[in-house]
């Protein structure tokens, strides 16, 4: 594949909803354009860009794949993208890469839930974007009603475009076209028409804009009019020196071919023969092979092999990408996904890709306990992958979580686990980060008193116990020398360390205040140790008796749901125990603020998924602790002494 200059690269998302024909899109392009002889097919699991194992057998895409291809001496980067919801970080990340996104739709289907998501990540990024029809085969195709869905949906910047582009187009179209520039809109109301060339630099300059999202159509499966959008993508996608200045830790970086190398990773794979593969967009500069890039995040330099592009799987060496084009290298030793490559003598670091907030947590072992290494060290080139799944390890539950979008994010997850490091987990119940305080007041007396033989030990305090807004606190009313002041810090450590484990259910305890206020020492037996056995001994007894209750984490959720399932999710998230705390209307629905317990939070996403079709979502901070209801306490409490017996 030759190398092709910045105007001559197009950057194209593939968007929708799963199963609209983005891959079969892909695939018939590839063979439109000659790259192949022999179109592939989903169902077969034989096309370019669905490659992987699990691709292959689900009969559907989990990954980003860059599908290139050469029409008319253009050079068109196709970013064949997922439609399911699990995987969003994949579309975040393919939108931050092109100028422009192709939103497919099923022509049976009309719209669905994956072209309203894939519209409004356009709308969030701010990426230009076109419709294209397709299966206009199917007996329930109506253009004019699909295309009518489409105009009520998302606005009358939608407009039919008929293919070939030229000067025979709508004359609706062609005013709309003028209206992208004072000049050509002069010439159209007095001469009444527009050249062709005019037509398409309008017509880009309106998608650049966002002030014309055309809709086409298609039989991608049959191979018809693929050629024609392959000529609109051509004349009409802007190339990515139209591209918007990308934001950066201090401004904004402009695409400039006349510059040192900047660029950014947008999609790392981990290939078990190859190793790690970093994909790249070049904002300015050329990244060349066997090269010295500096990684601004790392702060560290990397040396570039070979850069090649991708093609599905396949690897086209390529001396250097140009300004705007996507390439990959292999085996960067410091390199993630999101991060900044340049040149170290002028440094620029672009802002991090905005992956979505992990809001389905399920927490796993190794089956194999000797696996557990192997287990954190899959889990964290995995997230190399998709930094979309977080790997957590709860220090209060020593337990190791992983978090992404749903559960076949995370099913796949451990399937690549297995598959690729050899390690099978078990998702076990999630345990909760209780916590145990007290309500009321305490006066104890901690009496340690040890004789052996020699020195003995002994110490002996007494405490009060009371609640406090902070989570621990600790003062000393010692009068006459009761307890020595250097044995003080001694009951105070005692006292801390046993904060970590409660009475209840053996949870850490927070909201105590401990006064020491008398005591007793021996000259020769008593010693610091002795002093914090003394006040661990007070602890144990005097959280005892100032009435201690069990407390758990409540989370802060703000939920942006469409009107018409408003009532539905309320009623949910009163039966989750939760409480709804105000409204603010949004655009398409409603914002939701509630606090729920965490303990009833487990399976939200899916539940609110299932809810809403798929529209809603949310996200989720813990905002402080509140007690368990008694009933539930005492099933907790009752739980924990069992474990404590069978140890």
């Amino acid at each position: 594949m030759k190398s092709y200059t910045s105007e001559k690269i197009r950057n194209v998302a593939l968007l929708g909803h799963g199963g609209c024909g983005k891959t079969t899109f892909a695939e018939a392009a590839l063979l439109t354009s000659g790259a192949i002889s022999k179109a592939g097919k989903v169902e077969s699991g034989n096309t370019v860009s669905d490659y992987d194992k699990m691709e292959i057998e689900r009969g559907s895409s989990i990954n980003t794949s860059i599908i290139p291809v050469e029409w008319k001496g253009t050079k068109i980067n196709f970013i064949d993208t997922p439609g399911d919801f699990d995987f969003v970080g994949e579309v975040t990340a393919a939108l931050r890469a092109c100028e422009a996104a192709m939103i497919v739709v099923d022509a049976g289907s009309g719209i669905q839930v994956g072209t309203e998501m894939a519209w409004k990540a356009c709308e969030k990024y701010g990426v230009p974007r076109f419709f294209v029809i397709n299966k206009r085969d199917k007996d329930e195709f109506d253009f004019d009603k699909t295309l009518g869905e489409l105009q009520d949906m998302f606005g009358p910047s939608v407009a039919p475009l008929a293919l070939p582009i030229n000067a025979d187009i709508d004359d609706d179209l062609k005013e709309a076209i003028a209206s992208t520039d004072e000049e050509l809109l002069d010439k159209y109301f007095e001469e009444g028409d527009l050249t062709e060339d005019e037509i398409k630099t309008g017509l880009a300059n309106g998608i650049a804009s966002g002030d014309i999202v055309p809709v086409l159509q298609s039989i991608f499966q049959l191979g018809q009019g693929v050629d024609d959008i392959l000529d609109a993508v051509d004349a009409c996608v802007p190339n990515p020196m139209m591209h918007a200045p990308y934001k950066t830790e201090d401004g904004e970086k402009a695409p400039a071919k006349d510059e040192p190398l900047s660029s950014f990773v947008f999609k790392t794979i981990i290939d078990p023969f190859v190793g790690k593969i970093s994909i790249i967009k070049v904002v300015s500069g050329k990244l060349e092979a066997a090269s010295e890039v500096y990684n601004a995040n790392s702060e560290k330099p990397e040396k570039v092999g070979k850069v090649f592009y991708l093609r599905g799987k396949e690897q086209i060496d390529t001396p250097a990408a140009e300004t705007g084009d996507i390439a990959a290298v292999a085996k960067l030793q410091f390199t993630q996904s999101g991060d900044t490559l340049c040149d170290k003598a002028n440094v620029v670091k672009f802002a991090p890709i905005p992956y979505p907030q992990a809001t389905y947590f399920i927490a796993v072992e190794a089956a194999d306990k000797n696996d557990e290494d192997k287990m954190g060290t899959g889990l964290n080139r995995l997230h190399e992958e998709d930094p979309s799944f977080v790997v957590e390890r709860n220090v209060e539950t020593h337990q190791t979580l992983l978090g992404g979008q749903g559960d076949k994010q995370l099913g796949i997850i451990q399937t690549k686990l297995k598959d690729r490091f050899g390690v099978t987990v078990n998702v076990i119940p999630q345990k909760i980060a209780y916590r145990e305080t007290i309500k009321g007041n305490s006066d104890v007396e901690g009496k340690h008193k040890k004789q052996s033989g020699g020195a003995g030990q002994f110490g002996d305090v007494f405490i009060k116990f009371s609640p406090s807004d902070q989570d621990f606190e600790f003062a000393e009313e010692i009068f006459g020398g009761s307890v020595p002041k250097n044995y003080i810090p001694a009951v105070e450590k005692g006292l801390q360390e046993c904060m970590e484990k409660g009475p209840l259910a053996g949870c850490k305890v927070q909201g105590v205040k401990a006064v020491l206020y008398d005591g007793k020492y021996h000259p020769v037996d008593s010693n610091e140790v002795s002093f914090k056995i003394a006040a661990s001994l007070a602890f144990k007894k005097g959280i005892v008796e100032a009435n201690p209750c069990l407390l758990e984490p409540i989370m802060k959720l703000e939920i942006l749901v469409p009107d018409d399932f408003m009532g539905d999710v309320m009623g949910d998230m009163n039966k989750r125990r939760g409480s709804i705390l105000g409204m603010e209307p949004q655009a398409d629905g409603q914002k939701l603020i509630a606090e729920a317990p965490q303990a009833e939070l487990f399976d939200y996403a899916l539940g609110l998924r299932a809810m809403t079709q798929g529209r809603g979502s949310f996200t989720m901070e813990f905002t402080r602790y509140e007690e368990v209801p008694r009933n539930l306490a005492e099933e907790i409490i009752a739980k924990h002494a069992a474990e404590e017996e069978n140890k």
